[in-house]
């Protein structure tokens, strides 16, 4: 086992409601996980194999990443906070979520599953953004990421505190006798909280193993009283970036997790019982199929804008410097998209961004989403299926295949 069994006892309070069967006292097993950034366990000659051939996959992920492409890069970490969501149990249609978020970006409102959904998207773009820009993570980053998760939950009160009363997981509501994991007692959640910092500023190990422990001890802490797991997967994101391996592109990990998720909790389960090998070889798994699926995908969506070019040519045929191709270059990150949106992606007046839209339009690039003149959303052509399809986790042929 990494770490220690600590019995407890969970004491009858008269005035904390419960059924009569659980008011009684009763006595559980706390899990103390051993520190991390003194990690110098030895790893299986098959496990490097496996994590070799992940690094290599997110290497080829990220090799033709430039500049023009950002807006793929936007949806692929948007598509990897959606499943993020879905491990959890969070589920919107990819057509609703983007409108939504439409709604959203012109002053509207969202149902609150869609409004988490997409504050997870925020979540992680905090976490990379600073991952790249900071010289080390620190304990108010790692409440900074769940704060910025957890602000429109409906639970929003527990955004960004780190608990100061046990949780667990599984058993009943009430206490944590009988529960499948009881996370360590309070007082030891600063001291190791700080010490996954000093694990995440390391850079001993190889990256894919790196994250993959960091991500489980996370999760062995557990230290907020919601949205651990989606937490702890941004971490995963935040140790790859720093390290170098995805400087553009995120694979979407947790398209693959959300797949198989017996597969994901018995690799976590394994991890406390201290069969690393056995959690790192399902999380490195993971991580190549998710960089061969994006890498599928990237291409498709290249090929999904070569074809609104070639419509757009074919109807309108507007000059070089048009605004109309300068929206085909960022839609990708926009599956539906605005008067606003397009002014604030492209850096062009509303005037000359709406002419471009209706030229869109006009070719068959766009399909207005919304009537009337105010608001007006505008969903890119055979986007939203691609991303679906993504987003479930389906292979794909490649482009002309």
């Amino acid at each position: 086992m990494r770490g220690t069994l600590v019995r407890r006892t969970w004491e009858y309070d008269p005035a904390r409601y419960a059924p009569p069967r659980f008011r009684r006292a009763c006595h559980y097993e706390s899990f103390v996980p051993d520190g991390l950034s003194a990690f110098d366990e030895p790893f299986s000659a098959d496990l490097v194999g496996v994590v070799s051939d992940a690094e290599t996959a997110v290497h080829r992920l990220n090799a033709h990443a430039r500049p023009a492409l950002a807006p793929l890069a936007r949806l692929l970490l948007r598509t990897e906070s959606i499943a993020s969501s879905k491990v959890e149990g969070m589920q919107v249609d990819a057509r609703d979520l983007a409108r939504a978020e439409a709604r959203l970006e012109t002053g509207g409102k969202a149902g609150s599953t869609a409004a988490e959904i997409l504050a997870n998207i925020d979540a992680m773009e905090l976490a990379i953004d600073h991952a790249s820009g900071s010289s080390a993570v620190t304990v108010p980053d790692l409440v900074g990421i769940h704060a910025a998760l957890m602000a429109t939950a409906p639970n929003a009160h527990v955004a960004g505190v780190v608990r100061i009363e046990q949780n667990w997981i599984g058993g009943n509501n009430y206490n944590p006798c009988g529960a499948s994991f009881v996370g360590p007692p309070p007082a030891e959640v600063p001291r190791l909280l700080a010490d996954l910092c000093a694990a995440i500023n390391d850079d001993a190990l190889p990256p894919v193993i790196q994250a993959g422990l960091v991500h489980a001890q996370f999760e062995a802490i557990h230290p907020f009283l919601d949205g651990n797991g989606r937490t702890g997967r941004a971490l995963i994101h935040v140790v790859l970036r720093r390290r170098g391996l995805t400087p553009m592109y995120v694979p979407p990990i947790s398209v693959v997790l959300a797949g198989d998720k017996g597969a994901y909790i018995a690799g976590l389960d394994a991890y406390v019982r201290g069969d690393i090998d056995a959690w790192l070889t399902t999380f490195a798994v993971a991580t190549a199929q998710s960089a061969v699926l994006a890498s599928s995908y990237l291409a498709r969506v290249e090929a999904l804008q070569d074809q609104w070019r070639a419509m757009l040519r074919t109807t309108a045929n507007p000059r070089a410097d048009s605004v109309a191709w300068a929206l085909i270059d960022v839609m990708p990150a926009h599956p539906m998209i605005s008067v606003p949106v397009a002014v604030a992606a492209t850096g062009r007046t509303k005037a000359v961004v709406n002419e471009a839209l209706l030229q869109l339009e006009a070719a068959g690039v766009l399909t207005r989403a919304s009537q009337g003149q105010r608001n007006r959303t505008w969903e890119a052509a055979g986007l939203l299926d691609l991303l679906a399809d993504l987003e479930a986790g389906v292979t794909l042929p490649p482009p002309g295949a």
